[in-house]
């Protein structure tokens, strides 16, 4: 893989946020990767005085369905832009009366309702396991929370985000099913993103964007395309603006995340038989460690 642009902070936009009004020195490179090619160029600029990459997690245009995300290309291709966080972007769905259009909520857990989707960078000789009960890191929801406050936005803290598989929005039963549960908003992309950058050692959170009531609420028309779309528009510039205030606000030192060592203890696999073709796949992320 050439040579790509460092940066300090990753921005993956998700339905709505498709590209980053304030970057500055923008630059666009395509990477490629060990694992295919990311969802689109990646963006490098400045952003609030710091060194950011952009991904429109759907392309431009929005053309790649979430079960057809290369969700390892593009945390790969973060990575070897160097990013230590990433601010994640995404529309949902509220499962609760309390999260409502136009609010944010920051999810601190998640339940998967996906099949078939390739979440992690172990295997083809090497299996690795990192602890994931608390998946998110801490400290970046606290920098999202904070950029939420000094917008004025609302941004609620903690939560649980269902990741279902789509492209279809659920059936008034699985919507009940997941409010049985108390999962607080559903969306189709965020949990594969975030276990593959607890694999890379990188500390990412995620910014839900709440733009309907899935189809559970009483009196609420089943969700619809248009109004999803109406909603989102009005989500995307408050969320520019947190995103902005998150990119100022992030530590510079996140030594103290626990995803920043996530990999230290994973690798199960006797070293000596790892495949080389896999060590050197696997060079960018777990090199230290083999």
């Amino acid at each position: 893989m050439s040579q790509i642009p460092q940066a300090e902070i990753g921005i993956i936009g998700g339905s709505g946020l498709y590209s980053m009004p304030g970057l500055t020195d923008i630059h666009e490179v395509k990477v490629d990767t060990p694992f295919g090619d990311p969802s689109d160029p990646l963006v490098f600029g400045t952003l609030e005085g710091r060194k950011v990459v952009f991904l429109a997690r759907h392309g431009k245009g929005h053309r790649i369905l979430p079960s057809e995300l290369n969700f390892r290309g593009n945390i790969y291709a973060l990575k070897a832009a160097s990013v230590t966080s990433i601010l994640s972007v995404s529309a949902v769905g509220s499962l609760k009366e309390e999260h409502k259009p136009t609010d944010f909520v920051i999810p601190d857990q998640f339940i998967d309702r996906t099949f078939s989707r390739n979440a992690t960078f172990f295997g083809d000789g090497i299996v690795g396991h990192v602890a994931f009960g608390d998946p998110v890191c801490p400290i970046v929801v606290d920098t999202f929370a904070k950029a939420c406050a000094e917008v004025g936005v609302v941004g609620k803290r903690g939560g649980t985000y269902v990741c279902m598989e789509g492209p279809q929005f659920s059936t008034r039963a699985e919507s009940n099913l997941y409010r049985s549960w108390n999962a607080d908003v559903i969306g189709m992309t965020n949990l594969q993103e975030a276990k593959l950058a607890r694999e890379a050692e990188i500390s990412y959170a995620t910014l839900a964007m709440v733009t309907d009531y899935d189809c559970w609420r009483e009196g609420h028309d089943d969700v619809t395309v248009d109004q999803v779309v109406a909603v989102m528009h009005q989500n995307s510039g408050n969320a520019q603006k947190v995103v902005a205030a998150a990119v100022r606000l992030m530590p510079k030192d996140l030594s103290a995340s626990p995803a920043q060592t996530a990999a230290k203890f994973a690798i199960m696999t006797d070293r000596a038989v790892i495949p080389a073709t896999t060590k050197e796949k696997l060079k960018l992320l777990f090199g230290k460690y083999l």
